[in-house]
This record gives C-alpha cells, structure tokens and sequence, in this order.
C-alpha cells in the first residue's frame, strides 16, 4: 500500500578529502554543485533532478554515508509515519527545518540493520539544471564528466534484514521486487516506492550499518561505455563492468571515489507495477545473479564495503 514516500531524495555523503570528492562528483560522475553551506558541506545534484540537491559532502575522517533520506508527499503525511516509526520501535529525531539549507524539516529513525534514515516533505525546487519547465531542449548545454541524471538508490549490508524488510514495507509502504534466498533465508532483497524496479536495497551481513554503493541513473549502453572510458582517462580506481546484472537486469559499471567509497552508474534495468509477484534468485545462481555474463563472483564485490 502506498504511505506517501514518493522517491529517494538525498543522501550525505562521507568523504576525506573535500577537493578531491568535490571533483569527482562534480567533474568525473558530473553532478551539478550547486551551493556550499556554512559547515562547509557542498550540495550537488544530478541535472534531471527537480529539488535543489540530492548529494551533500560531508569532510571527515571515515568515508561511509550519514543518512539516506526519502521525499514524502506532505508534511501530514510525515507526521503520520513519524508516529508509525516511533510505534514500530525506531529511534525518531526531529530535524529542524534549515539544517540543511534549503531543506524543511525532516523526521530521522534508524533501522534494524544499522543505517540511518529520514523522509522530509519540503526542499527548494529548482527544476532542470539548465532548463525551462516551458519548451525545454533535450539537455542542457555545459554538462562534465559523466552526465548523470539523477542520484538513484543505495545497496546496504547488515544484519536484520527481516526487521528492515517489516519497517520498509509495513511502515514506509514499500513493496519487494526482486530477492536472493538461500533456502527459506532471505539473503538479498530489493525495495521500491515507485516503479523502479528498487530505490533501495539490503544484503545480509554479519556487520550492521554498512555501505556499498551509491547509484547514478545513465540513460544509454553509449553513456555507460563513455562512463567507463572516464574512469581511465581519470584513472578511478574501478571495480567492475561495464557489464549487466541478472538482478533487475540493471547494467552497471561500478567504481570507487577517492575515499573508497563505491559508486555505482547503470541504466536500463526492470519496472515495477503493485499486482507483479517479486522475482526470486537462490543462493546456487548468485554469481549469475549479480554478473549476468561472467557468472562468477568478485569477492572485493561483495566485501569491499564503508
């Protein structure tokens, strides 16, 4: 059932070099950056992307995320599931309204898995990076790196994946499209809002609370094949791809930023409806599930995590 949790939103990145991530993001992934704040966290946004931004960096000493946030219809609605969460057992902070510039108030919780969350109902819309809302052009004009269009979702790892499966879909409204079991074990699941065909997903892992990439939308198979080149004329350090996923059927090229985060560009990949019955890998195909064409795994894939 739909709660109101419209998409993915934004995500706060952690990195330990500021210049060095400004110009990956900005110039290799080719984000648009469009404002700095007095903490000194810089906002970027893919161009397709309505709101003001979608990426905040954030300089520390430990790369990882801080927060993957999701745009709710209303601040009723948010009100409504900052009791559900609370009811369903998280620990919910409210964030004022500016604490992030340009973005109204939004309800923090954590997970039974580690990670931390928040929906919000309010940011400042800017639309098309470059574009009118009135007889646009296909693209504008003086895009970098990449060109991506839109920050996408996150892949996480942690332990309780039954306990975050409830809170996404009994809590947020989520539906499972697409998992991995190893017998009656749920080891990998896939979670949309929307039609996509996730906006979010989980592994199951012995750690709680971390990250294994964050994913950029590409339009073509072309885009993916420039992406890759990108990544040596900039000399990324790169992880896999290009290739397809058997899962979702996404394909990806996967990369690191300069602080060992993972970055994930794809395009392609399924859709969603509410009546379609989730697709099902067992554990014995999931080397073909996760790289269609070679069908055997890469262990720095699945270990090499922030």
């Amino acid at each position: 059932m739909n709660k109101g949790v419209m998409r993915p939103g934004h995500v706060q990145i952690r990195v330990m070099d500021m210049a060095a991530a400004v110009h990956h993001y900005r110039d290799v992934v080719g984000l648009v950056e469009t404002h700095r704040d007095a903490a000194g966290r810089v906002y970027l946004k893919g161009w397709t992307e309505s709101d003001k931004f979608s990426v905040v960096l954030r300089e520390t000493d430990q790369p990882g995320l801080d927060f993957n946030g999701f745009k709710v219809v209303s601040n009723e609605v948010l009100d409504s599931l900052a009791g559900e969460l609370k009811a369903f057992g998280c620990k919910v902070e409210e964030i004022p309204a500016g604490e992030l510039d340009d973005c109204g108030r939004r309800v923090r919780f954590d997970s039974p898995t580690g990670h931390i969350f928040e929906l919000y109902a309010e940011k400042t819309r800017t639309g098309k990076w470059g574009l009118p809302s009135v007889n646009p052009e296909a693209w504008p004009r003086g895009l970098a790196g990449m060109k991506v269009n839109r920050f996408d979702h996150c892949l996480f790892y942690g332990g309780d994946l039954d306990g975050t499966f409830d809170l996404f879909t009994s809590v947020l409204g989520f539906h499972l499209t697409e998992q991995v079991v190893d017998g009656d074990l749920r080891i990998a699941q896939f979670l949309t809002c929307s039609m996509k065909e996730h906006d979010i997903a989980f592994i199951r892992h012995a750690e709680d609370g971390k990250l294994h990439h964050v994913s950029f939308e590409l339009e073509t198979w072309e885009d993916m094949l420039r992406a890759a080149d990108i990544i040596t004329m900039e000399d990324v350090p790169h992880d896999i791809g290009p290739t397809r996923h058997g899962l979702t059927h996404g394909q990806v090229v996967y990369f690191f930023d300069p602080s060992g985060n993972r970055n994930e560009v794809f395009c392609g990949g399924d859709y969603f409806y509410p009546d379609h019955e989730p697709v099902t890998w067992t554990a014995d195909k999931l080397g073909k599930a996760i790289f269609y064409h070679s069908r055997e795994l890469n262990d720095r894939f699945l270990s090499a995590l922030t």
